[in-house]
């Protein structure tokens, strides 16, 4: 078993990476494990096609220095929160046993964020009942409870409850969001469909939010993050 310090749950390869890929090269410099579970292939998407996204999140992974990345394989735009998809993620969970979980926005534009947000809030709860039974390589797996799920803030603006200084690491999560060449601006796709995510606006917009989140740290660039839980510090001066 490969125990991580931090697994992010999110619905399209590229989420992660768009998300809190700053956060995430951040914690692996200072020497956590980190890694990414896709719940999707992100196969309805209008540019490129399953098996082009599936290489490109592999190479964004070695970009990124993750220790593993693996896929569910879920149906893109039709999952929902049920009991079937639940003991998937609860599986990878257990699989992981990270003391946090990224996932993605509480609610934004693309409705599989929201509903993704649910199913992996829903699956980190359940994961923690021993008489929730699942089972990887034949063997029964133990429960395990992240102690804190995050989301990342995606389209819509969402006031984050904290934000995370990423200024050192931009120009990598940069260069990891374009391992998607299929996804994002690139001249090489120019004859295919422009997308509300291909124009070179879009990534102008990640940085403008990053730069304001920034703004409120004194700081460059920052990713912010929501929590449920509310959070609490051992002293005031961790604040600061």
């Amino acid at each position: 078993m490969l125990k991580l310090d931090i697994l992010v749950i999110s619905v399209h390869p590229d989420d992660a990476e768009l998300g809190c890929g700053g956060t995430i090269l951040k914690h692996i410099a200072s020497g956590k494990k980190v890694g990414i579970v896709d719940l999707t292939q992100g196969e309805l998407g209008t540019r490129g096609s399953a098996e082009i996204r599936i290489k490109e999140a592999a190479a964004a992974a070695r970009i990124l220095g993750l220790s593993v990345r693996e896929n569910l394989g879920l149906p893109d735009g039709f999952f929902q929160n049920t009991r079937e998809y639940q003991l998937k993620v609860i599986e990878a969970i257990r699989k992981y046993q990270p003391e946090i979980v990224i996932t993605n926005a509480l609610r934004d534009r693309h409705p599989d964020h929201g509903r993704a947000n649910e199913l992996v809030e829903t699956s980190a709860f359940l994961s923690g009942l021993r008489k929730v039974e699942t089972y990887f390589k034949g063997e029964l797996q133990t429960e395990w409870r992240p102690a804190l799920v995050l989301h990342f803030i995606q389209d819509y603006h969402i006031k984050p409850d904290f934000v995370v200084d990423v200024t050192a690491y931009w120009e990598k999560k940069i260069e990891s969001i374009f391992a998607y060449g299929s996804q994002f601006h690139n001249p090489e796709w120019e004859d295919e469909p422009q997308t509300y995510i291909s124009s070179p606006d879009f990534l102008q917009g990640i940085e403008a939010r990053a730069i304001e989140f920034g703004k409120s740290i004194r700081v460059k660039y920052a990713e912010g993050f929501t929590s449920k839980k509310i959070l609490g510090v051992e002293s005031l001066f961790d604040l600061l």
